[in-house]
């Protein structure tokens, strides 16, 4: 399995994961980054992106329908 370090700061509302580089092509065929239907959407987000067809949203509970 690929090294993953996240480093945590104390009482703040961010941190930072690092991925071993020599080993991020395993990481991402495992997570299914490879799939075609991955990058079909892939593309597809890229294509709305550019077409300004996208909002910001401060919570992932916003995309709920």
């Amino acid at each position: 399995m690929p090294t993953i370090t996240i480093l945590d700061k104390p009482r703040s509302k961010r941190f930072r994961i690092e991925i071993d580089l020599d080993r991020w092509e395993k990481l991402a065929d495992s997570l299914g980054f490879y799939r075609p239907e991955f990058l079909d959407t892939l593309g597809q987000s890229i294509r709305q992106s550019k077409e300004r067809r996208v909002r910001k949203i401060k919570s992932l509970r916003e995309l709920e329908h």
